[in-house]
């Protein structure tokens, strides 16, 4: 009996966790970038040399842009850098220059969409 009892909450445990992983909730990077989700929108930041841009999403389906803003600190040892970033269409917010990035760099977004309150995320660069 207790062996039966055991497979049956580990089957239960296996649906359980097969519902909470359904369609929509999947906030992996889609971009190559670093995925942080506050409350119900997710933002992807992919940080390179030349270009920084920001992916936003709500539970996989993509937010318009055109009204945002938005801007990125770059905490890169001892030097802090402040990217105001614009709408890049779709939903995309973006900035083109030469930005130091990779392993210990630190991202601090701050982002107001139209119709949201202004969120904030971080981020560590790989």
């Amino acid at each position: 009996m207790k062996k039966q009892l055991i497979a049956f909450l580990g089957a239960a445990t296996l649906v359980t966790t097969t519902v909470h992983a359904g369609a929509g909730h999947d906030h992996g990077p889609k971009h190559g970038g670093v995925v942080r989700e506050v409350g119900s929108v997710t933002y992807e930041l992919v940080a390179k040399s030349d270009a920084l841009t920001v992916h936003v999403s709500d539970h996989g389906k993509p937010i318009a842009t055109e009204r945002a803003t938005a801007e990125v600190t770059l905490y890169a040892g001892n030097e802090k850098t402040v990217v105001p970033l614009e709408p890049a269409g779709d939903n995309r917010m973006a900035a083109k220059g030469s930005f130091k990035v990779g392993v210990g760099v630190r991202a601090a977004l701050t982002v107001k969409l139209a119709g949201k309150p202004e969120a904030k995320a971080n981020f560590n660069l790989k």
